[in-house]
């Protein structure tokens, strides 16, 4: 069945080739020498190449930072490499290529930054700590991942992403300084997260930002983040498993990856964590020198009699607030703030720690800045809600078993809120893929309890025919794995509705077989594929597969959505099993969740203003 669906798909889905832009060389005005005996060019000011280069767009570029993604295979043997412990160089090669594009680790020294790792909740607290300082009149730089419709959402300036015509212009920089110098380097450029990496730097020196917040990708300890030598200050939000191939199998390896980013000297805040975890983050603190503390609970802040709100939805942003504020407040008061003076005297590191857990950090009055920061803070894809007319989208990028539950009960809450105030039925429908090495079974059995009437499985693909820009392109999964997954979160779904299906279904006359039947009709170019249990004529298929995001939400909404409907180039006949209970449902909530690649996909189609 596999073969037969693969063979299907990939006659109409483009084949997707490597585009190889060549960037217009730089000639530099000096030369460093570096370690190994080469000699860099590099310019002190930049070139006008650098600054203009002919027929060069924006697409372009996102083009030519492709080129540097790491193909499937390659991939699965770096991970092969990391499983056997041989990762050591990564940080070096990352000095390395960081002096290749004309920076030095001592200009990176003088970012006064925020860093931030941890499993669940890290872009939040970033997303906090930027709006917070914000408000305080500073010049923010942000650097996160993933980026959910464009590249550049990653690199942030003052709140909002770079624009095209700025991530052109430094993109060129960095990239032909380090094409040029390549060849003294065995030949290597840096893979596509250490190169935006990389970039993000080059961009918050050359905008002179006031502070900058970078957000670990993986990890901590061999994360390329981690050439950061002297941040102001470090923050560790809520642990989980994830990466298990890269960072370990248990909570305390990974803890001990995430505690790599303590520098010594450097203050530290966490939140709370099991007792195994936090006892490896204590240690590392030790061994490192850093002071570590826990944050209090939101509650303990004094807000003038205010009840705090927060700009993000779901009890689990509360955490992540806390250490926000504990975050901004050691920035404020290291960069001696009014608001905030230095404190007189410190303790030993050594003597603070009492059963393998830190000290609480001490709550403080808020200030109005604070607060609106709290208030106000947006951070797309993360308990999103988006209503249009009688459908409502409820979107989170929630991928480890963690977040999942907390996205279940945010749901549950808000879901049953909308339904109270509906007259007539309201039917919920789940949007799922996951990707990377992730447990779905493990996932979706956390979202059975939702009781969907249906369930959409399909690959993080936009469109049937792959006309996606450049942003969205991935290189680093095969088509047949992205086929495998689905099929595969299809089988583990229709498995576990079994056990539920006196109480899960609602559609009358349902019924869960275990064989599957491939549906086809007409041919891919006209949209139309859809994978899903057998049934009688009269009952509704509870779990599909469609081939890409658009037609999987297109018979969701069944032509509700006059945005969707716009957007779409290949319309897919709606008149499928299940649709008439579709079209005479009052509302129809969707949960997309399991994948921020996903939600991307989606919020792409659905919020045409993220394209701009």
């Amino acid at each position: 069945m596999m073969a037969r669906l693969y063979r299907a798909l990939s006659t109409g889905l483009m084949s997707i080739k490597k585009c190889v832009i060549t960037g217009h060389k730089e000639k530099g005005a000096g030369h460093r020498r570096l370690q190994g005996g080469w000699r860099l060019k590099y310019s002190t000011a930049p070139t006008k190449a650098a600054l203009h280069i002919p027929r060069m767009e924006y697409q372009d570029a996102v083009q030519a930072l492709n080129t540097l993604q790491t193909n499937a295979s390659t991939l699965e043997q770096i991970r092969r490499e990391r499983e056997r412990g041989q990762m050591l160089g990564t940080l070096e090669a990352m000095k390395s290529f960081v002096y290749r594009a004309g920076m030095t680790i001592e200009e990176l020294d003088q970012l006064a930054i925020i860093h931030v790792t941890g499993t669940k909740g890290k872009g939040s607290t970033c997303a906090f700590c930027e709006k917070i300082l914000r408000n305080y009149g500073l010049k923010t730089g942000f650097y996160s991942s993933p980026h959910l419709v464009q590249v550049r959402e990653r690199i942030r300036i003052n709140g909002k992403p770079i624009s095209k015509d700025l991530f052109t212009k430094y993109f060129w920089q960095v990239y032909n300084r380090l094409d040029e110098t390549k060849d003294a380097d065995s030949g290597t450029m840096p893979a596509y997260f250490r190169f935006l990496t990389i970039l993000a730097f080059h961009v918050f020196l050359h905008e002179k930002v006031d502070l900058a917040i970078i957000e670990v990708g993986i990890g901590g300890a061999y994360d390329c983040t981690n050439i950061i030598r002297r941040p102001v200050v470090c923050g560790v939000t809520s642990l989980g498993i994830d990466h298990v191939s890269i960072l370990g199998e248990t909570m305390e390896k990974i803890a001990w990856q995430k505690g790599g980013i303590f520098k010594p000297g450097v203050p530290a805040f966490t939140v709370s964590q099991p007792n195994g975890p936090m006892a490896v983050l204590v240690e590392r603190a030790k061994e490192i020198g850093c002071s570590l503390k826990l944050c209090p609970d939101l509650e303990d802040f004094q807000s003038e009699g205010e009840k705090l709100s927060l700009g993000l939805a779901g009890d689990y942003q509360k955490s992540n607030a806390a250490l926000a504020l504990q975050l901004c407040q050691t920035w404020l008061r290291h960069h001696r703030h009014p608001d905030f003076p230095p404190l007189r005297g410190t303790r030993d590191f050594d003597e603070q720690y009492v059963n393998q857990r830190p000290p609480i950090g001490s709550a403080f009055r808020l200030t109005a800045a604070m607060r609106e920061g709290l208030r106000v803070t947006e951070w797309l894809g993360r308990s999103q809600i988006l209503k249009r007319r009688d459908v409502t989208y409820y979107i989170d990028g929630a991928h480890t078993l963690g977040s999942i539950k907390a996205c279940v009960k945010w749901f549950r809450e808000q879901s049953l809120k909308e339904a109270k105030a509906v007259e007539g039925p309201v039917l919920q429908v789940l949007l799922f893929n996951t990707t990377g090495e992730r447990d779905a079974a493990a996932l979706l059995k956390l979202l059975v309890p939702c009781q969907f009437d249906f369930a959409v499985f399909c690959p993080n693909l936009l469109d049937v025919v792959q006309n996606l820009n450049a942003d969205q392109k991935n290189y680093t999964v095969s088509l047949e794995n992205m086929l495998s997954r689905c099929l595969d979160n299809h089988r583990a779904w229709c498995k576990l509705t079994e056990v539920k299906r006196d109480n899960l279904w609602s559609l009358p006359g349902s019924s869960l077989e275990s064989s599957t039947t491939l549906v086809k009709n007409g041919d891919l170019d006209g949209g139309m594929l859809l994978f899903h249990e057998p049934e009688c004529e009269q009952t509704a298929p509870r779990a599909l597969v469609f081939p890409c995001i658009n037609n999987g939400l297109q018979w969701i909404t069944q032509g509700r959505d006059p945005v969707l409907q716009r957007s779409l180039t290949n319309p897919l006949n709606l008149h499928l099993a299940g649709a008439t209970a579709l079209k005479e449902a009052s509302t129809i909530q969707i949960l997309i969740t399991g994948s921020l690649h996903l939600v991307g996909g989606c919020l792409k189609l659905l919020d045409q203003s993220l394209s701009q």
